[in-house]
């Protein structure tokens, strides 16, 4: 999947495995967020594509960060970043230059750890992924089938040194014998500054394609990372928080589903140099609002 067409399609595939949101029938165009602040409390932001693309910070983010907390916003980072552990994810944002603090993110390695069992998990991770947050025994998957055939379960935490001949043992060893498949960052592809990159739930679907049983999504559009916010903004309505994100079947899909407003940001992301109107129409993912940066 080279181009944002040909993830587009690849998201609309695997719709059906996606949750059911309803939408309004037209956008509003805003020229930055804070246009709208009287309507939001809350302000919910995926990171790339929106803070940041790769490991570069988006000119004005850090900007405006701060002034929507100076003005009494709540402000969250919702991410479906799986390949580091919550204490390096806060990390990132502090040296992108982001005044943020440990309990104003929510990711889907967090999501997809507190739903772990006691089991022993074969883990598809960064090499330098020590492991040590996840609470249940763990090991390493490289290229030996032996160890994939020896685990319990499987969680996929990033694609850094995956490739196509460890998908293969992967799925040979679950048409053997099935087990639990958690991945645990459910985006297809992520924008990076030297284009997009395979993510964990693009293998995911392609595992799911083929029935391999029992494959469980975590991040965005799902809803626990969405329970997980809501449970950190106690008293604020569903529908004075809004998403800010920049993919239409992650980050908008999954906030209209809670009943949250939405924000499709376009000038960095996914849709960096297209017009999104026809991706909406087609795909009946309907924004609140749209505007190319926050």
């Amino acid at each position: 999947m080279e181009d944002v067409f040909s993830i587009f399609n690849r998201y609309e595939a695997v719709r059906h495995r996606l949750p059911d949101a309803g939408f309004a029938e037209a956008t509003t165009e805003i020229g930055s967020l804070l246009d709208i602040a009287g309507q939001v409390d809350a302000f919910v932001f995926d990171a790339f594509g929106v803070l940041n693309v790769g490991e570069t910070a988006i000119p004005g983010a850090a900007e405006r960060l701060d002034e929507l907390r100076s003005a009494g916003h709540q402000i969250r980072i919702l991410s479906n970043a799986a390949s580091y552990n919550h204490e390096s994810a806060t990390d990132k944002f502090r040296k992108l230059g982001m005044r943020i603090s440990g309990d104003e993110i929510v990711t889907s390695r967090d999501a997809a750890l507190a739903g772990l069992d006691a089991r022993l998990w074969g883990c598809i991770a960064a090499p330098s992924d020590t492991l040590g947050d996840i609470p249940a025994s763990t090991c390493h998957l490289g290229n030996n089938p032996a160890v994939y055939d020896r685990v319990d379960g499987f969680l996929f935490l990033s694609t850094e040194a995956w490739r196509p001949e460890h998908q293969e043992v992967l799925r040979l060893s679950l048409l053997t014998r099935p087990r639990p498949l958690v991945i645990a960052n459910a985006d297809l592809v992520a924008p990076r500054d030297f284009g997009f990159s395979l993510e964990p739930g693009y293998y995911g679907h392609l595992l799911a394609d083929e029935c391999h049983g029992d494959i469980r999504f975590f991040g965005k559009p799902f809803p626990e990372v969405y329970e997980m916010i809501e449970a950190s903004l106690p008293g604020v309505p569903e529908h004075r928080i809004a998403m800010c994100g920049d993919t239409l079947h992650t980050d908008i899909l999954g906030a209209a589903a809670r009943g949250w407003r939405t924000v499709l940001v376009t000038g960095d992301g996914l849709f960096a140099g297209v017009n999104t109107r026809s991706f909406c129409n087609r795909s009946a993912l309907i924004p609140t609002w749209r505007l190319p940066r926050i």
